[in-house]
């Protein structure tokens, strides 16, 4: 697959210390077709599954099939042929996310095997210049800029509102026994999405750094350490660092970061 000179791009996954699958899944895309690309921008997503025997590994797979199959149909006009104006992104989010959330509510209705199964995830599509997102669950999306990890998303998950409660410092929520808990995630409970899908999209500059990753890194390094492990090496050895430290310090899950550098703003 091409990867255009404007963005550098790596991405890890990891099974961890502890388990013996990974359910975690990231997904990287850009069109070949120069005005496709033009059409669409990148696509880049990371998901972390969950459920009984390999339910999580069948989610987190799902979703991402299903999100980037409709990142790839977005704007085709009846003849099938690209539509020039493009598709806006956050509608493309919007309705992948919920086509991706309907396919695992069916899939795990249909095969017993797999009730229960599901996946947080944060995708984002780059174009113009911009970095459109959406977020489910406690996987999370930092802009990097300055030597500074700045979170974009909100942890959908128990702990996580008891500190926006107030009932929890971020100190506590880090080692309370729910920490894990989500309270949202593809494939759970309704037959809506409860993601989140900001209406202005993130403006970058030429350095920005994006980071995307699953709980398995950031429930155990820092903001402060995802921010200077990244800004002083390439991402591909950012990635392997972040990752080696995670395990360093236990690796209980699996452990996934994709990392995304702008070279140059396309405008």
């Amino acid at each position: 697959m091409r990867i255009r000179s404007d963005v550098e791009v790596a991405n890890i996954s990891d099974v961890g210390c502890e388990r013996t699958g990974n359910e975690d899944y990231f997904l990287y895309h850009e069109p070949d077709d120069d005005a496709e690309f033009e059409h669409r921008g990148r696509l880049v997503l990371v998901a972390d599954g969950m459920g009984g025997r390999n339910g999580g590994e069948v989610a987190s797979h799902l979703a991402a099939e299903v999100i980037r199959d409709v990142y790839l149909r977005a704007g085709n006009g009846d003849n099938g042929g690209a539509d020039p104006r493009g598709a806006d992104p956050r509608s493309v989010l919007i309705e992948a996310f919920q086509q991706a959330h309907q396919a695992i509510l069916s899939m795990a209705n249909t095969e017993m095997e797999l009730r229960g199964m599901g996946t947080t995830c944060c995708a984002a599509i780059f174009k113009n210049g911009l970095m459109y997102y959406a977020h489910i669950g406690d996987s999370r999306i930092y802009l990097i800029r300055n030597g500074e990890a700045v979170p974009l998303t909100e942890d959908h998950s128990l702990v996580a509102r008891m500190v926006r409660d107030g009932i929890l410092t971020p100190e506590q929520a880090r080692n309370h026994d729910n920490r894990n808990v989500l309270t949202a995630a593809l494939g759970v409970d309704s037959d809506s999405v409860a993601g989140d899908f900001p209406i202005d999209p993130q403006e970058l500059i030429t350095g920005d750094i994006i980071a995307m990753c699953t709980d398995g890194l950031h429930g155990l390094v820092s903001d402060e350490e995802i921010a200077l492990t990244t800004s002083h090496q390439s991402m591909r050895e950012a990635c392997k660092e972040l990752v080696g430290r995670a395990k360093v310090r236990g690796g209980p899950d699996n452990i996934t970061v994709q990392l995304l550098r702008v070279e140059q703003v396309q405008k």
